[in-house]
């Protein structure tokens, strides 16, 4: 009887340990530094914790770090605080292995301890704008014009806006709920004419959408019932034609529209962007599919998997999985009318003129040309030709040739293997 007395008092007093120790945590605006001893409760402790899981010699998280620095107070001071945190990830393997960190540095946003990654901007006035959107109302409620442009303002361009301009909040909310990582929701109670000629919108209710990163602006008039609703705020969180890019493409792939892929060479070069805008006009007209484009100079690997030994540009129709569509005498838009050619595309498959292909992987003139400099493939030449004349040269002069047994040539095999796959395994982490 009194071992279990003493274990239960024994069990009371690592929980008042561990309360205690949750309770050391203060929002100053300093970075909180973090291991296993305390990272489950600092966790607990914050409804909105950022986590950067760093290495000392990893460039990258070095000029990171000044920049959390300064972030810290700011965030810090915010009506509903977000606290910044650091993981020295290189000494607590652990604690990376259970957050899958496998490269340098990795930043997780903790939201009521449910962790995502964050990929947004590494300034410290951007970062703090962009996190904002995470510690804000589901739905901000706005009483005036001053109000409403305030909030346009501080919104920055990172995410969509979404204003109901004489809508109740109960109208829009399990929406702010439901893609609160997405998108900034507001209702604007007062409001004067000159500010729905600023939103361009003549009547109300109006739900309007903007997204500043693209100068886009659209407005719904109803029927405000949820799945018109719901459609209108999906539709928009995209912008009309989506750059392609790792950040995107999770946006893309949350989308259960089918998506019209533009490749092109560069998506930096005048006549990509001249192309853009026809693709804006045709996604205007075509909003059951998302519209996005791909430079292969800035996504190589990723475009190398739609065949690009076609004529560039090229367009495509994907479903986000391991297979794709072309249209028949169409799959190349290269040349003058490119927007007569982008609707023949587009007529081709709504009159299911398709072929069906899957993903392939780079061609091996590519690979070679990607792995290695050119130079360096014709000095491989250059001397496979010499060590061959050689060759030749002795085997007039030499009677006898050694061959090698069955043993000694496993032997050279397994060494040869062994030494491959030691040089590189996936998931080594990279700065």
């Amino acid at each position: 009887m009194r071992t279990r007395v003493l274990v239960v008092y024994s069990v009371f007093l690592l929980i008042q340990f561990w309360r205690g120790e949750a309770e050391t945590f203060s929002v100053d605006g300093k970075v909180l530094i973090l291991d296993e001893s305390n990272f489950d409760s600092a966790i607990a402790s914050f409804d909105h914790i950022l986590v950067d899981f760093y290495a000392p010699w990893c460039g990258h998280c070095k000029r990171l770090s000044p920049e959390l620095d300064a972030a810290a107070p700011v965030l810090a001071a915010l009506k509903e605080p977000i606290v910044i945190a650091k993981v020295d990830a290189d000494k607590h393997t652990g604690l990376a292995k259970k957050h899958d960190v496998d490269a340098y540095p990795t930043i997780l946003l903790f939201n009521h301890g449910v962790p995502t990654e964050y990929r947004g901007p590494r300034k410290a006035d951007l970062l703090v704008r962009y996190l904002k959107k995470f510690a804000a109302s589901d739905v901000s409620i706005l009483d005036s014009d001053s109000a409403v442009n305030t909030f346009v303002e501080e919104a920055g361009p990172f995410f969509p806006i979404f204003i109901g301009f004489g809508l109740n909040n109960s109208v829009i909310e399990n929406f702010g709920i439901k893609y609160k990582k997405n998108a900034w929701f507001s209702v604007a109670k007062d409001f004067s004419e000159d500010l729905m000629v600023l939103y361009d919108f003549d009547k109300i209710p109006a739900l309007v959408s903007l997204n500043q990163q693209y100068n886009e602006r659209n407005t719904f008039y109803g029927p405000f019932e949820e799945e018109f609703l719901e459609d209108f705020v999906r539709q928009n969180l995209i912008p009309l034609v989506v750059p392609v890019s790792p950040e995107t493409l999770k946006l893309v792939k949350a989308d259960g529209r089918k998506i019209v892929l533009t490749i092109v060479e560069d998506e930096d070069e005048e006549r990509s962007k001249e192309l853009i805008k026809l693709l804006k006009a045709a996604a205007s007209a075509n909003r059951d599919l998302i519209f996005g484009y791909l430079g292969v100079n800035q996504l190589e690997e990723f475009a190398e998997k739609f065949d690009i030994d076609t004529k560039l540009p090229k367009m495509v129709i994907w479903d986000k999985s391991d297979e794709y569509l072309t249209v028949v005498d169409s799959e190349s838009i290269e040349g003058e009318d490119q927007g007569t050619q982008i609707s023949k595309f587009l007529e081709g498959y709504r009159e299911g003129r398709i072929v069906k292909k899957s993903f392939s992987g780079p061609s091996l003139m590519r690979f070679i040309r990607r792995s290695f400099d050119i130079r360096m493939v014709y000095i491989v030449v250059f001397v496979v030709a010499v060590l061959m004349l050689i060759q030749s040269f002795s085997k007039g002069g030499d009677e006898y040739q050694s061959v090698p047994n069955q043993v000694q040539t496993d032997h050279a095999s397994s060494s040869v293997s062994e030494v491959e796959s030691k040089e590189y395994k996936p998931g080594d982490k990279e700065d």
